[in-house]
């Protein structure tokens, strides 16, 4: 027999009674001093409490003994527990904790509490946000906690995925958890309260955005690459900077500063919205990118003796690029000591330097782009991607990883990697890499192959690589695409079958006639895909879902229709897809346009 939460707030099991009946008369618990972060977790717990109980969660300024309460935020869990502390739990690390009565969600600053709440809504009421569009709150008109007793640090301080537009809603981003450059941009008035991002400017491939030859190269040429006795400030024959020039790097550290008081400007001066931005960790522009041109595989090289010797000394030409950035962070650490730098161990700087060593606020951002996407990092055939991230953390104490989740080049090509994403997530976080940003597709819903599962599952294991990614995909199947789900799980298993025992290395440019997808695999992956939209059709949002899901096996057939249509009827067997091929084109078509999906140009291509 429960004690009705009139009295203590507990059963007779000693649970905490939240609400029986839809009717309670618990509160939440906000300190006065609360963070704009802690106030925006409140307010997001007594709104979802509200819809899933149907009763109103009051938000009020202090604890009352007569009921159960549940505290948000460190203020508010001190007011029960005085010796309660965040220590070691960094920037977002969690408490969910039990106490007598009260029930305790708190976290480190600037994100914890936020991801308290969310992970009490997720693990123990059960909420779940697939997209930025679709999510399950369920219903639950009586809903008590037992004792908890969490207390959780993720292994990697920064969190982020671009495939959008799913990754880049802000509520979406916070409550799955992620933080990275990514999300909330552009959006930076609603960030300070969702705990922020983790920006850059300078960002990316920097070199040129800090020394555009446009302005310098006419009168300093010697600050660009000398290439066949010329000096060039090219991008198209691979041209870079002087690194060895002192002149250059003084040039260089000079502007930095500049773009860095440049930008700051621009925040303070930008109204309410971007001061209160800049509040949540020092100011947004946590990182400074002190990198080369986008080199697309070539090596952007000086070919003077300065350069050339120093090259060679290092064995890599990251050892002139690191150079460089420490030079840059030592440069602007008085001035700016809360920035760090990053730079990008990337095609030609992915090699580590036998002698220089990263400072001690350089973030080495490591990209393994030209590795195998269908075999994990420590498989035999990346063994040279993994001894270059190896070496990288025996001299870096911070080393983030820049991956490749998807398909960049053909973005509706099936994409079976989602088992090495796995693995991959959960060998860096044993080896200690501090950070994951996974680049991706900005193409509408739907615009990269199972963009949603994909952007769910990434985030999930980010937060705690140690789940089983199965389970998490057969959770995230079922939840989203209901019936459906089970032949979705079917159809994935299926081409990562096929990838594996094809040997096909899998690369972020993998074409729709790449080995893996032979005409057994076409044809058995789409008949899961039509049991899926079989399971759906009395449902127009999953039959819509399962559509879009049907979209990568649907521009293989056209794009190789002759050629399969042909081994079809060779070996006898039945042609699945429409007679007609403007038939399967409209097919494919009215749910591109549908999903506001925009095509990559090689997917045009292939179509027209």
């Amino acid at each position: 027999m429960s004690v009705l939460f009139g009295g203590l707030g507990l059963s007779a099991k000693g649970e905490i009674i939240l609400t029986k009946d839809g009717m309670t008369r618990t509160a939440i618990v906000l300190n006065a001093n609360a963070s704009i972060r802690e106030k925006h977790a409140a307010e997001e717990l007594s709104s979802f409490l509200e819809q899933i109980t149907g009763a109103g969660f009051e938000i009020v300024g202090e604890t009352d003994p007569a009921r159960a309460n549940i505290c948000v935020g460190i203020g508010a869990a001190k007011a029960v527990d005085p010796g309660f502390s965040t220590k070691g739990l960094g920037a977002d690390g969690i408490i969910i904790r039990t106490s007598g009565k009260n029930l305790i969600l708190a976290g480190g600053e600037p994100r914890g509490t936020l991801y308290a709440v969310y992970s009490f809504l997720e693990d123990e009421v059960g909420c779940r946000w697939w997209t930025h569009k679709v999510s399950r709150i369920p219903k639950k008109p009586d809903l008590s906690v037992e004792s908890l007793n969490r207390r959780y640090v993720p292994p990697f301080e920064h969190r982020d995925i671009m495939i959008m537009p799913i990754t880049r809603d802000p509520d979406w981003s916070v409550r799955n958890k992620c933080v990275g450059e990514l999300h909330g941009y552009g959006q930076f008035n609603i960030m300070p309260e969702r705990g922020g991002c983790r920006k850059a400017w300078p960002c990316g491939h920097s070199y040129y955005t800090i020394l555009p030859p446009e302005k310098y190269f006419e009168e300093h040429p010697e600050w660009y690459s000398l290439l066949e006795g010329t000096r060039t400030s090219s991008p198209k024959i691979h041209s870079s900077l002087c690194l060895s020039n002192e002149e250059m790097q003084r040039q260089f550290a000079e502007n930095l500063k500049s773009e860095i008081r440049g930008a700051h400007a621009m925040f303070s001066a930008g109204g309410e919205q971007y001061v209160r931005y800049m509040d949540v960790e020092a100011n947004p522009l946590m990182f400074v990118s002190i990198s080369p041109e986008d080199d697309s595989g070539y090596p952007f090289l000086c070919q003077c003796e300065p350069c050339v010797a120093v090259d060679e000394a290092e064995g890599s030409p990251a050892g002139g690029a690191l150079r460089l950035a420490n030079q840059m962070a030592d440069a602007i650490s008085s001035e700016f000591p809360d920035k760090t730098v990053l730079m990008y161990a990337y095609h030609q700087t992915q090699k580590p330097p036998r002698i220089t060593k990263p400072h001690s606020n350089v973030i080495i951002w490591y990209a393994p782009i030209n590795a195998s996407f269908s075999q994990p990092l420590t498989h035999e055939r990346n063994r040279r991607w993994h001894e270059d991230l190896m070496g990288w953390m025996d001299i870096c104490d911070r080393v983030y990883i820049y991956d490749y989740p998807d398909n960049l080049t053909y973005q509706l090509t099936p994409h079976p990697n989602l088992r090495t994403l796995a693995d991959n997530i959960k060998f860096f976080a044993e080896i200690g890499v501090s950070g994951y940003k996974g680049d991706g597709i900005a193409g509408g819903d739907g615009g990269t192959e199972m963009a949603e599962l994909r952007a769910w599952l990434v985030a999930k294991l980010l937060w705690d690589p140690t789940r089983d990614p199965d389970a998490l995909i057969a959770e995230f199947t079922d939840g989203y695409y209901g019936p459906a789900g089970k032949h979705i799980v079917s159809y994935l298993e299926i081409i990562h079958d096929a990838v594996e025992i094809s040997g096909d290395w899998l690369t972020l440019s993998s074409p729709p006639d790449s080995p893996f997808l032979s005409l057994e695999t076409v044809l058995a992956a789409w008949a899961h895909l039509v049991s899926a939209e079989e399971a759906v059709t009395e449902d127009p949002d999953q039959l819509m879902r399962v559509r879009i899901a049907q979209l990568p096996m649907l521009f293989v057939s056209l794009a190789r229709r002759d050629q399969l249509k042909y081994a079809a009827s060779c070996r006898g067997m039945e042609w699945p897809f429409p007679a007609e091929r403007n038939e399967a084109y409209q097919q494919f078509m009215s749910v591109v346009e549908a999903n506001g999906i925009t095509l990559d140009p090689n997917t045009l291509k292939l179509l027209n």
